[in-house]
């Protein structure tokens, strides 16, 4: 792979698209799995298949094949729940060992495919479908190349460690690599029932098979570290546990049924997929941000996706909130452009962050996701009114605040900035992190320290949020502090960020305090915090739905009529998901509800073009047009924790939808249904111990709301412009 020098370190070398290669995911926990659609793995393209353990890739080739001859694919597909592969596959005509011909179609060969615990299992069914016995071979072929995900995203290494030769028995081959970390990388391959041989990468069995009869291989592989031996149960006790766990975590959240068949089925694929992304902790769920590149924890990510998903799933956001608080920096580190009190902004495994040949093993170049941790712990009190883990919480919060203040403002004007520290660092520190993601109108890059304008609606938030905790914990006065600083910082900014000649918020304030005034989507995050005044809101949401930045699937990150403007770009041009997500909710609290609703029409276009109605991380910013389906961004993610996530807040956002436990109330404001929605029915939804069910849906005078379960003291209150009933 050759390696591009661009001023971003970090850049993921691109030779070729995702499009060019349609592959399948399985993730569980600290491993992944991307396959291509006959099951195998094969280093075409991006050179991104494989199965990967903790930021290392496990198994790099993986190929079945009968007589020697690759199979014929008839389908391939997840199973709804998104935690199993399914792939039907059948032999090629063929010639026997004794010169007989075996018509192609003749056997059924299925791959059930799954991935627990650290290990990954296949089960390769065959069948005889004719009129006579067969004999054939069956050929399935590992290696492993241990590569750093680093490695495979194009960044250079000067050296590397030891493939060691691979060790073999009658059932298993052990594949190792001994890291310039000095720690041992281990694959273990198991065949069940043994093959009749094991050459060190190709395990052969020998098939006979009579009419109809039908015979299963097992093969199960475990990825290990150092002296670690992992025992991983067989095929059929891990599928019952997995299918037990997935339906534990099913449970627990909410669910949706809407009156349109195909947005259900959407709505369906994104709670599989967020349920694939979840990790589980030791403080909880936490949701990696994306595969392949970022299947980590992310600070900002694991945020973000909480909060989409806050009103449905409130068990997320703990998970999240301690999760990050368990890993918020309390000292000075130049290298992971950590400070006292600041949020992660990435963690990594693998053998390249060990050595610190990248920061990212535990890496706090982030500017936002500080403020926007106490956000999510003051919607989460709302949501729940769990004062316990909020007090437990609050010491952190206490800190957070303090970063703010102390270390967050660097020239002390009262806006919050960034400036890296580290040698290897991200230049940009804002959810816009591509090296030229912040810039002037007429196209030069903006200098340091950067304040980014939708950071300073996040501190605003934060410090509102922070307040309303205070006042809960009866830190009465830490609250009016709190509540007068959030205050002065909307005037400043108000008088700061606006840009007259834009009719928006100016992206940012460069280290001369001279305005970036670019028409972006960064201003509709004004909106989401709270920070934008009313008269200016309307504004701004207006030039965000404006030709410029409104593509038809979606708003752009910037407008089509700026300089770095490119519709295939990362950050200057493309649209995403979760931007545009909270972009909707910033609508919603503004009661600009039929915008909102707009918002959410395109995007769930969007989804009904794109592969199993999955959501990518992001796509090309192209202007809609005729029949044509949105065009997709070459190396995007997918699935991507808060693309993902984005349904759930869209959905909230034309809602108006608030829950306040500590009140027993479910509020909706303004609701709006898309006009390809009648109904909309919230099912499992639950409120400290009770489990609620109400729908929205239209009648002669426009919407209502019914609350349909009874006997709770739950009430649900809906403002609309007709009437305010308490139902």
């Amino acid at each position: 792979m050759n390696f591009i020098e661009v001023e971003n370190q970090h850049y993921i070398l691109a030779t070729s698209s995702f499009a060019d290669q349609r592959t399948m995911v399985l993730k569980q926990d600290d491993t992944f799995a991307i396959f291509d659609y006959h099951g195998d793995i094969h280093q075409v393209g991006l050179n991104t298949q494989g199965i990967y353990h903790d930021g290392t890739r496990h198994i790099s080739l993986m190929e079945l094949k009968i007589n020697g001859q690759r199979p014929m694919l008839l389908s391939s597909s997840p199973r709804e729940d998104n935690q199993m592969l399914m792939v039907d596959l059948t032999n090629p005509d063929l010639t026997g060992k004794t010169g007989e011909i075996m018509l192609r179609g003749t056997v059924h060969i299925g791959r059930t495919k799954f991935i627990w615990k650290a290990a990954y299992h296949e089960r390769i069914e065959l069948v005889n479908f004719g009129l006579e016995p067969i004999d054939f071979d069956i050929e399935l072929t590992c290696q492993a190349d241990f590569s750093d995900i680093f490695e495979i995203r194009g960044t250079p290494r000067e050296r590397r460690g030891i493939n060691l030769d691979p060790v073999q028995t009658n059932e298993h081959v052990i594949f190792s690599y001994l890291g310039l970390d000095d720690v041992k990388r281990t694959t273990k391959v198991y065949y069940n029932p043994p093959p009749v041989s094991i050459d060190g990468t190709t395990a052969r069995y020998n098939i006979y098979l009579l009419p109809k009869q039908k015979i299963a291989l097992d093969v199960k592989t475990t990825f290990s570290q150092e002296r670690e031996d992992r025992v991983a149960l067989d095929f059929e006790n891990s599928r019952k546990e997995i299918d037990n766990y997935i339906k534990k975590i099913s449970c627990d959240s909410s669910n949706i049924l809407t009156s349109n068949d195909q947005f259900n089925a959407w709505v369906t694929r994104s709670k599989s997929d967020l349920i694939t992304m979840i990790s589980e902790t030791d403080y909880g769920l936490y949701p990696h941000a994306g595969v392949p590149w970022y299947s980590t924890p992310f600070g900002r990510d694991g945020i973000i996706t909480a909060m989409e998903c806050l009103w449905a799933e409130p068990a997320l956001a703990k998970g999240v909130l301690e999760y990050l608080a368990s890993t918020q920096a309390h000292e000075f580190n130049s290298f992971q452009d950590a400070e006292p009190g600041k949020i992660f902004h990435e963690s990594r495994g693998g053998e390249m962050a060990a050595l610190g040949e990248i920061p990212f093993k535990l890496y706090y170049g982030t500017i936002d996701a500080t403020p926007l941790f106490i956000s999510l712990a003051g919607n989460y009190l709302e949501r729940t009114n769990d004062l316990t883990t909020i007090r437990k919480l609050w010491p952190n919060i206490f800190q957070a605040l303090r970063w703010i203040d102390a270390y967050g403002d660097i020239d002390g004007d009262g806006f919050v900035e960034y400036k890296t520290k580290s040698s290897k660092g991200l230049t940009n520190q804002g959810w816009k992190d591509s090296h030229d993601a912040i810039f002037h109108e007429d196209g030069s890059l903006a200098e340091e320290p950067i304040a980014l304008c939708e950071v300073q609606g996040y501190v605003y938030d934060a410090k509102i949020k922070a307040s309303q905790m205070a006042r809960a914990l009866g830190y009465e006065d830490v609250s009016l502090k709190l509540k007068g600083e959030a205050a002065e910082l909307k005037e400043n900014f108000n008088n700061m960020f606006w840009s007259e000649s834009k009719q928006t918020y100016a992206l940012a304030l460069d280290g001369k305090k001279k305005p970036c005034n670019v028409l972006s989507s960064n201003a509709g995050h004004c909106l989401f915090s709270g920070i934008a005044t009313s008269e200016r809101a309307s504004v701004v949401a207006k030039n965000l739905l404006g030709d410029s930045m409104f593509s038809g699937w979606g708003i752009r990150t910037i407008s089509s009529q700026e300089r770095r403007f490119n519709p295939m770009s990362y950050h200057n041009g493309s649209i995403w998901p979760h931007d545009n997500a909270m972009i909707a909710y910033g609508f919603s609290q503004y009661h600009l509800m039929s915008e909102a609703a707009q918002i959410l029409s395109s995007i769930f276009n969007t989804a009904e073009h794109v592969d199993d109605l999955r959501l990518p991380e992001l796509f090309c910013g192209f202007k809609r047009e005729g029949e044509r389906s949105p065009i997709s961004y070459p190396v995007a993610c997918s699935p991507q924790a808060w693309s993902v996530g984005a349904v759930f807040m869209m959905i909230q956002a034309c809602l108006g939808l608030k829950i306040e436990a500590k009140e027993n109330l479910i509020t909706l404001c303004y609701p709006v249904l898309p006009s390809f929605l009648n109904d909309i029915t919230i099912t499992n939804l639950r409120i400290n111990d009770k489990i609620v069910v109400f729908q929205v849906r239209r009648n002669k005078e426009g919407l209502e709301a019914i609350l349909l379960t009874p006997n709770t003291d739950i009430s649900i209150k809906i403002h609309d412009k007709i009437s305010e009933s308490n139902q």
